[in-house]
C-alpha cells in the first residue's frame, strides 16, 4: 500500500485545525492521499477494545491486528475528489465520545472510456427483462445487507483463476451500442470456458444466483463488509450459507450474462463501497501473531 500518514499522542492535525485525541493512541492511515477504488486501512494503536467509529456516517468495523486495532475502508469509484471525515468513539456514560477525528483527501483518477457493441436485447430492456433486473438487483443488494461480524479471511486475497489473462477494466465508462452506461465496477481475466474459478480467499458463500446481466454468479462474504463477486461464470459449484477456504474452487469461467466472451469479472464491494480488485489483491498486513 502507498505511504501513510501517522498521528501520535494527543493531538491529530486536521486541515489548518487542531483536533484532540485521547492520550495514548496513535493513528496510522494507508494511503495518505487516495483514489477513488482504493482500499484504506485504519490502524489504532493503543487503542480501547471497545473502540468504534464512523467513515462518513458509515461504521468502521475494527479486527485485531498485531498490538492494534485496525479497519478496512472502501473509496468507491465515482467519489469525487475531496476531504473524506471520519472520526473515533468509544463509550461513555449512557452514550459515545469521540477519542479522536480527522479526514482523508482523496485524489483524483483518470479512468478510460470503452465502447462496445452488443445485441439491442441486452441494452435497450423490455417491460419483463427490466423488471427481472430490478428484482436482481434487489437480491443481490439483501445479500449485501448483511455481512458476517467478524473477519472470516486470513493472509493475502489470490487471483481467483489461474492462467487468466487480466485484461483489467476496472472504472471503465462504458458506453455500450452509443450509449453511456454504468462504470465498470470489476477487473476481469480472459480464459477458457471450463476454467475453474478459485475462491479468493476464506468466507462464506452469500449468493449464487444467475442474473441478466452478470450471468452466472457466486458472491462471498469474507465478513466486516468485504466481499468478493465472481460474475459470467459457466457453472457454480458452492451452496449459500456454505463457508469456503482460500483456493476452492466455486465455479468455472464462462460466458453467462452480458458478455463478450468467455472471462471471470472480478467484483470486490467493501462498506457498500465499489473498490479496484487490484487493490485487494495488492493489500498486504503485517503477518499475525501465533
Amino acid at each position: 500500500m502507498r505511504a501513510a500518514g501517522r498521528v501520535a499522542a494527543t493531538l491529530l492535525l486536521v486541515g489548518s485545525g487542531v483536533v484532540p485525541v485521547a492520550a495514548g493512541l496513535t493513528i496510522v492511515v494507508t494511503p495518505e492521499r487516495p483514489a477513488p477504488g482504493d482500499i484504506v486501512l485504519l490502524r489504532v494503536e493503543g487503542a480501547p477494545p471497545d473502540l468504534g467509529g464512523e467513515w462518513q456516517g458509515t461504521p468502521l468495523r475494527f479486527f485485531p491486528m498485531g498490538t492494534a486495532l485496525a479497519a478496512l475502508v472502501g473509496v468507491d469509484l465515482d467519489v469525487e475528489p475531496g476531504r473524506l471525515p471520519w472520526l473515533l468513539t468509544r463509550p461513555a456514560g449512557r452514550g459515545r465520545v469521540v477519542v479522536g477525528k480527522g479526514a482523508v483527501t482523496v485524489g483524483p483518477r483518470t479512468f478510460e472510456t470503452q465502447h462496445l457493441t452488443l445485441p439491442p436485447g441486452q441494452v435497450d430492456l423490455d417491460p419483463a427483462s427490466l423488471a427481472r433486473v430490478r428484482a436482481e438487483r434487489a437480491e443481490l443488494e439483501a445479500a449485501l445487507a448483511s455481512s458476517a461480524p467478524e473477519r472470516l479471511w486470513r493472509g493475502p486475497f489470490a487471483v481467483p483463476v489461474e492462467g487468466g489473462r487480466p485484461t483489467g477494466g476496472f472504472g471503465l465508462r462504458r458506453v455500450i451500442n452509443g450509449q453511456r452506461r454504468s462504470p465498470h465496477a470489476g477487473y476481469d481475466w480472459a480464459a477458457p470456458r471450463g476454467t475453474p474459478v478459485l475462491a479468493a480467499n476464506a468466507g462464506r458463500v452469500a449468493l449464487v444466483a444467475e442474473h441478466f446481466f452478470s450471468g452466472r454468479l457466486v458472491v462471498l462474504d469474507h465478513g466486516l463488509g468485504l466481499f468478493t463477486h465472481y460474475y459470467h461464470l459457466d457453472e457454480t459449484q458452492v451452496t449459500a450459507g456454505a463457508s469456503v477456504p482460500r483456493g476452492q474452487p466455486i465455479g468455472t469461467v464462462g460466458a453467462t450474462g452480458r458478455a463478450t466472451g468467455p472471462h471471470l469479472h472480478l467484483g470486490v464491494t467493501l462498506g457498500g463501497a465499489r473498490v479496484d480488485p487490484l487493490a485487494l489483491l495488492g493489500l498486504t498486513l503485517p503477518p499475525e501473531r501465533p
